[in-house]
């Protein structure tokens, strides 16, 4: 599979380095859905597919998204769906949910944000059929 040229630049843009296969999963998310990558912490590398209305993330074992450790709360964060819009969303954690360094209550979500919870550092990458129609705006 091939990546065009403006595929490409939009994930040199994010400023993290993205391998050839993290950039097949990008290119190939479908409309409506999001990929989050560990960046940091625990399970580097580790990818979390974004697909449904709400995703849960905490230390609890029926979170969507399971982050086994003691810097996470059991409930989180949740990542909320507005078509092909993703916000995210503390649910009073103790040590809170950072979007790109800040802590947050609720932010709406960038291609390339970072997003903290705990030690873990996730990159959020939109599918890039819901960015196309951004860029030729």
């Amino acid at each position: 599979m091939g990546f065009s040229r403006d595929t490409a630049s939009q994930l040199a843009v994010t400023g993290n380095a993205v391998s050839a296969e993290e950039q097949e999963a990008i290119a190939a998310l479908p409309s409506g859905s999001a990929l989050l990558i560990v960046r940091r912490g625990p399970n580097t590398g580790a990818r979390f597919l974004l697909d449904s209305d709400v995703t849960t993330v905490g230390r609890h074992p029926d979170a969507e998204i399971f982050l086994d450790d003691v810097t996470v709360s059991r409930k989180h964060a949740e990542f909320l769906r507005h078509r092909t819009a993703f916000e995210v969303k503390d649910l009073g954690s103790l040590n809170g949910t950072y979007f790109d360094g800040v802590r947050i209550e609720t932010a709406l979500l960038s291609d390339g944000a970072e997003v903290q919870v705990g030690k873990y550092r996730l990159t959020f990458y939109a599918s890039r059929r819901d960015l196309a129609p951004l860029a030729s705006a």
